[in-house]
């Protein structure tokens, strides 16, 4: 196993016009991981994980438009459409015509809606604190849940109190115990809301309020994991006051051979608990990679 930071490159790309931030990892001609970021972060999330696999896996890691070190187009579509679109197209541009997908907060909706566009590309899932099951959704979702059936203007205005260095520092902790708190760096909410511009702010809060149509697609994330049946490692950490034990349980209604683990963490496991996170998928990776 190779744990050598500078194994990451960092790179750019022009696709579409768009200047698209990305790291990548990992020999050319291994199996690929392609890691689809979640809000309100970027890459930089999986900065420590993909040195780890990199001896036995290309790991790409994009930058969605308006989020990171990528461009902010005015004509982009900021909605889970437009993000898989981009992804496809990102996909598409390194030649990655088969790949194993993490599966993360938002980035599992968008990665999930490239899966079913595009279900002989996917080799296995990672499924790591990502919700598609209405009925499991935890606390922290009462005051989305509150907007959707009342779309006011003055709720998008306190749903918009969230995009902020604060909101953005309890989007990090989320109900974590204090001292697994201790493990996730100030740098991630400091990075990021440095990263907020006035219009990125908005962009974000159009994505927040748009979590109204997405769940209208839970049926149709289920139905692909039913009819496809692709091999899951679902890697949770239950101290999430989004998503939390039951959001894991749930996927084994769709994926009953689905290889489960909840683990003493919250959302973002990999700040917390990335040697038990990197040793699950370096396993589950070598049993998927040999079929």
């Amino acid at each position: 196993m190779t744990n050598s930071p500078d194994s990451v490159k960092h790179r750019f790309l022009d696709l579409d016009g768009i200047r698209v931030f990305y790291r990548e990892a990992g020999p050319p001609d291994a199996p690929v991981v392609l890691l689809p970021h979640g809000y309100p972060c970027s890459s930089y999330e999986f900065r420590n994980f993909m040195p780890l696999l990199a001896d036995r896996w290309r790991l790409v890691a994009p930058d969605f438009p308006g989020s990171g070190y990528s461009d902010t187009p005015d004509d982009f579509a900021y909605g889970f459409d437009g993000f898989a679109d981009f992804l496809e197209a990102f996909a598409r541009r390194l030649g990655l015509d088969r790949f194993a997908l993490y599966l993360h907060d938002f980035g599992s909706q968008i990665g999930l809606r490239l899966a079913i566009r595009r279900p002989e590309r996917i080799s296995a899932l990672i499924i790591q604190n990502g919700d598609i099951y209405e009925d499991e959704l935890g606390p922290k979702y009462a005051p989305l849940q509150e907007y959707f059936r009342n779309p006011t203007p003055e709720g998008r205005t306190k749903l918009g109190e969230a995009v902020s260095e604060e909101g953005y520092r309890d989007e990090f902790l989320n109900d974590v115990r204090p001292e697994l708190a201790e493990r996730i760096s100030p740098d991630l909410w400091k990075l990021h809301w440095s990263l907020t511009t006035a219009k990125r702010r908005e962009i974000a809060i159009d994505v927040i309020a748009g979590l109204r149509e997405n769940l209208a697609w839970f049926d149709r994330y289920q139905s692909y994991l039913r009819e496809h049946r692709p091999p899951a490692l679902i890697v949770w950490g239950p101290q999430d006051g989004y998503m939390p034990e039951g959001s894991a349980r749930a996927y084994l209604r769709d994926l009953p051979d689905a290889e489960l683990h909840l683990i003493d963490g919250g959302h973002w496991l990999l700040e917390t608990n990335l040697s038990e996170v990197v040793s699950l998928c370096r396993n589950f990776l070598a049993r998927a990679s040999a079929k």
